[in-house]
């Protein structure tokens, strides 16, 4: 049986997605017909919310459950399902232990007699913990019976082969229904979920080129952002990956920012949501925005090291900051200036990589700039993480949708046209708080 590759046990990542709007009576098991990304750990449901939360053994499951539920928006009895993320976790020590010798939320049964019947199962093994799904074939004397949790089936493959009635069976661990056969998983994870394949704890800022291709997900939302930040302050505490776009609406307090390497911004938002991201101290909103992929020219831009960010080398006194501003403002929105008259040099930061594309080209042909050095120059964002110490310890995360909005947004449709994310929020009634997990859960496209 596939054992998942696992991080540290101590490395908190996100991989509980959370699914809401749940029709009432719908029993566990008909959720987990929908996934088939890879193995859960547990599933805690909470009916009297019409929701459930689903923890993944592995980040890179969860992220790609959560791009197909979003991307198709995955419905039950006619209801679309509401998507979010939960709290990011680590993997208990005994648990991750267990899993890297095979432990799965599933149990086998085999060598079975004909009196054994699903009713007896859940009535026997119940005591063990919830049982989400039993599967009895009868031809063949075997049963599976998975869990709500991998510990409820660690306590079980233990206990059962020390009792009398249990001791003439076969008792051990069986593949997880929700993980993908092991045909299909490597290629489901790069053609569903193209950072899947390659994310790991501590990934290189350089990526896999591979990766950059086609359409995933790559946008990080960032909302309750306060009204005086710049988007020179946002960017400054942006690390680990080079940027494709940062839009910031500071009249609506929110930014959309857009990584080049979709397991860069995957590492990002594991690292926002368990450290938190303040600004003039305010601790930001993380969440999603909608699957996207690279324009060509960007993406030949970054294969030959583009960046949004302009260099100009060998400049003389006249080049001056404000002028430079007026100069490269036909290209597109300019994030940062920045003249080191000492070295005789200037970077222009714009917030996207297709108007620093349109800045070389175009400056380039004017007379007056032929005699400088024009290049691309480094995206500060794309240098490594800073050092945490500990975790902000502020109130949880508010868990977002992949066209995820500020809770203070009136009306995001009116402001958010053409390939960026639209949404819409639910109130403060419908929070809930959820043991302290949930506040708030965003519907995608209204």
């Amino acid at each position: 049986m596939h054992s998942p590759q696992l991080s540290s046990s101590s490395h908190q990542t996100a991989r509980t997605v959370y699914v809401g709007n749940i029709p009432s009576d719908t029993p566990v098991s008909a959720i987990l017909d929908h996934v088939k990304v890879g193995t859960v750990d547990s599933v805690r449901s909470l009916p009297e919310k019409s929701c459930t939360f689903i923890t993944f053994v592995e980040a890179t499951s969860a992220a790609q459950f959560y791009h197909e539920a979003t991307s198709k928006k995955l419905a039950i009895s006619g209801a679309e399902l509401r998507i979010g993320w939960g709290r990011p976790s680590s993997i208990p020590a005994n648990i991750h232990v267990a899993l890297q010798n095979g432990a799965s939320r599933n149990v086998f049964l085999g060598s079975l007699d004909d009196t054994v019947t699903e009713q007896y199962l859940r009535e026997e093994l119940t005591r063990f913990g919830p049982i989400e799904h039993i599967k009895l074939i009868k031809e063949k004397n075997i049963a599976f019976v998975h869990f709500m949790s991998t510990s409820n089936a660690i306590k079980c493959v233990a206990s059962l082969p020390t009792e009398p009635q249990w001791a003439s069976r076969r008792v051990n661990y069986g593949r997880d229904r929700c993980a993908p056969s092991p045909k299909q998983s490597n290629s489901a994870a790069v053609e569903t979920y193209p950072a899947a394949a390659s994310a790991v704890a501590h990934p290189s800022t350089n990526g896999d080129q591979t990766s950059l291709m086609g359409i995933a997900t790559r946008t990080i939302y960032l909302g309750n952002i306060h009204p005086d930040t710049t988007c020179e302050e946002i960017c400054n505490v942006i690390r680990g990956g080079i940027l494709s776009q940062i839009r910031y609406l500071s009249d609506k307090h929110i930014a959309f920012v857009t990584f080049v390497d979709p397991t860069l911004a995957l590492h990002f938002f594991n690292q926002s949501m368990y450290h938190g991201l303040v600004i003039k101290n305010r601790r930001l909103k993380i969440g999603w925005g909608k699957a996207s992929s690279l324009s060509p020219a960007v993406l030949a831009a970054v294969q030959n090291g583009g960046s949004r960010n302009v260099y100009l080398g060998n400049i003389d006194e006249t080049v001056t900051e404000e002028k430079l501003k007026q100069d490269f403002a036909d290209y597109g929105e300019i994030e940062l200036v920045n003249t080191l008259k000492e070295k005789n040099c200037a970077f222009v930061n714009f917030t996207s990589i297709a108007a620093a594309v349109r800045a070389i080209e175009g400056i380039r042909s004017k007379e007056e700039y032929k005699k400088f050095r024009i290049n691309y120059g480094k995206d500060r964002c794309g240098n490594p993480p800073r050092a945490h110490r500990q975790p902000h310890r502020i109130p949880d995360p508010v868990l977002m949708t992949p066209t995820a909005t500020s809770t203070d947004l009136a009306d995001v449709e009116d402001c958010e046209q053409g390939s960026t994310p639209t949404e819409k929020h639910i109130t403060n009634e419908s929070k809930g708080m959820m043991n302290g997990v949930l506040e708030s859960v965003l519907i995608p496209n209204g």
